[in-house]
């Protein structure tokens, strides 16, 4: 409001987007002119379509007549509808994604969307919108806007270095920088948020959510889908939960286990899934109904999704956040959790580790997230060691038996399973991280027993993994069928192909030796070079004879045999010269190689 650029960081459900929204109406409402019908008042970008529909409802709380607000994300409308609407109603506000707004502002609308009005510029979860994924379209957007604008960078986890690297790309000049922090005092070992009494003990600074319980459990990777099970029952039972949400590493994980869950977890359990591969469409009803849902304890609400909903949503009554994967970069740990205990309500998070990732509990510490240890659950619910060496949970062979038993319904389970398997691997390797997060120090096979896989499927990270403990299922591979009628069409039209026989094989397989002997350059061919030896001592022999013809011996009989023998080397000699020029042929290219072979294969 006085008319200075922001960086603003704030821990999540602290109210952030309140806090240009107000503003934003502020400026607007107490403009001496009045915005054109053409004209753009305000433009907020967000980095997904979630986001950015609930930015638009924020401000239709505030709005009743003028200024007008204009959401425009692709599951709406077309680029060109985006542009006539916006000349319909008049539109002060514009919310929408980078690249839509792109195409909004520089593609239908550049000649038609007049921009030289415009008073601020805001961008919500302004560190991930800087990242390379949205560098272009973010330029080409700010580039296109007036320079007399204010400006503002609004997150979660915008550290100095992300506000500083980037105030010159975005065009901010000498701006404000805003940190609503939260400090805990740490008395006898607890953090306890602090009520604004100087009561001694060690301050310390978080940035999560003072009313945030941040736990995790150090399980194996076989372990992981037990323990998720156990610790949902857990909440529900003694907690008295009724809303979580579960994170994934990959859309197929999410997709997979969405399948897969119910016949683990009970079955009043409602299960929601969200990823990025979705519809639009699709997305924003899933939301809609995991936030409207009746949630109880013996009922509970639980959404599947990817980091896709990570970010600034905000869904009311979310006791829960589980992750069963940590992310792959490391600042959406935090939103994650904020997912839960927003605008001063109470909520806790979990995240499940494996072996060497114990390491990312230090790593968060210095981002100042602190995580808390919780033992892993035991089969009837309460906490037991944690330590290395313990014997593999009896309800991992269960568990891995009752997905099989789900998988083996439709073939279209086991191409998910693979699908997701992989997808989860790639996504460890390409860890931020990478110190911790080591594929080599993944146990791969406690992994593939998590995700209920019949069989390990072929990839370069299993090669030289140790299968010990491993078995595939025992099943009729020829019989296992596609629920999906045309699948199972194209899979049956596949088997019914006939089969190569061993004589084929056989065949094939001297064809391709032959072939391979033709091919093979003349001075690298074994058989050729025996053959030149030869020719070589014949070569010797002649030069021997021709000094021998002085001194040959008078006698009729021994002079036949001298010059038949001479005979025979002036052949070989001959034979020997004609093949050495037909070679410096096939070198200039003058005959081919084929040609040469032909000629002298018998030699």
């Amino acid at each position: 409001m006085q008319n200075k650029d922001v960086v603003v960081e704030a821990v999540t459900g602290s109210g952030k987007t309140l806090a240009f929204v107000i503003p934003i109406l502020e400026k607007l409402i107490r403009r001496e002119s009045k915005l054109r019908k053409n004209d753009m008042g305000a433009l907020v970008i967000s980095p997904t379509r979630e986001l950015a529909t609930q930015i638009h409802s924020v401000f239709s709380l505030f709005l009743s007549s003028q200024p007008s607000a204009q959401h425009v994300i692709s599951s709406d409308s077309s680029p060109a509808e985006d542009v006539q609407r916006f000349l319909a109603t008049g539109a002060d506000i514009v919310i929408g994604t980078p690249g839509r707004m792109e195409e909004f502002l520089l593609g239908k609308g550049r000649h038609v969307v007049n921009v030289k009005e415009l008073e601020v510029l805001v961008l919500d979860e302004a560190d991930r919108l800087l990242d390379l994924g949205f560098q272009q379209a973010l330029t080409r957007i700010v580039t296109h806007l007036p320079k007399q604008r204010r400006t503002g960078l609004f997150s979660a986890t915008m550290t100095d270095a992300d506000a500083i690297s980037e105030l010159v790309r975005v065009g901010l000049r000498n701006p404000a920088r805003i940190v609503v922090k939260v400090q805990t005092k740490r008395v006898n070992g607890k953090g306890v948020a602090l009520d604004g009494k100087n009561v001694g003990g060690v301050i310390e600074e978080r940035r999560i959510p003072a009313n945030l319980q941040n736990f995790y459990v150090s399980c194996s990777p076989a372990e992981k889908l037990v323990q998720l099970n156990r610790i949902i029952r857990h909440e529900t039972g003694q907690q008295q939960s009724s809303r979580f949400i579960v994170y994934f590493a990959t859309c197929a994980c999410v997709d997979y286990f969405y399948r897969i869950l119910p016949s683990l977890l009970p079955a009043d359990v409602n299960l929601y899934s969200l990823h990025g591969h979705l519809p639009p469409a699709t997305r924003t009803q899933t939301l809609a109904s995991f936030t409207t849902d009746v949630a109880t304890p013996s009922s509970p609400a639980i959404l599947l999704a990817t980091d896709v909903a990570a970010r600034g949503l905000d869904v009311p009554d979310v006791d829960v956040v589980l992750q069963f994967d940590p992310p792959s970069d490391p600042k959406a740990f935090s939103h994650r959790c904020g997912r839960t205990a927003r605008a001063g309500r109470k909520g806790r998070a979990w995240v499940l580790l494996t072996g060497r990732e114990v390491d990312y509990v230090d790593f968060m510490a210095v981002r100042k997230i602190p995580l808390k240890e919780r033992r892993r659950f035991d089969l009837d619910g309460s906490p037991t060691d944690n330590s290395d060496g313990q014997p593999e949970d009896p309800e991992v062979q269960i568990a891995l038996e009752a997905m099989r038993k789900t998988v083996l319904t439709d073939r279209t389970l086991y191409d998910k399973a693979v699908k997701a398997f992989v997808s989860f691997v790639r996504a460890y390797s390409k860890h931020e991280a990478s110190y911790i997060f080591r594929i080599k120090d993944l146990d791969l096979i406690g992994v593939a027993k998590s995700f209920g896989l019949l069989r390990l499927p072929r990839m370069p990270e299993l090669k030289d993994a140790p299968k010990d403990g491993w078995q595939d299922a025992d099943m009729n591979w020829s019989a296992y069928a596609y629920i999906d009628k045309v699948k199972e069409a194209k899979r049956l039209a596949e088997a019914e192909k006939k089969p190569v026989s061993m004589v084929d094989i056989e065949s094939t397989k001297r064809q391709r030796a032959e072939q391979k002997k033709v091919n093979a350059a003349w001075s690298n061919n074994s058989s050729r070079r025996e053959e030149r030896e030869k020719r070589k001592e014949k070569k010797d022999r002649k030069r021997k004879w021709e000094k021998t013809q002085l001194n040959s011996a008078t006698e009729n009989g021994t002079k036949d045999d001298q010059e038949l023998d001479s005979g025979e080397d002036e052949e070989d000699w001959e034979e020997l010269a004609r093949e050495e020029r037909m070679a410096k042929k096939v070198k200039r290219g003058e005959v081919s190689q084929g040609e040469f072979d032909k000629e002298f294969a018998d030699l």
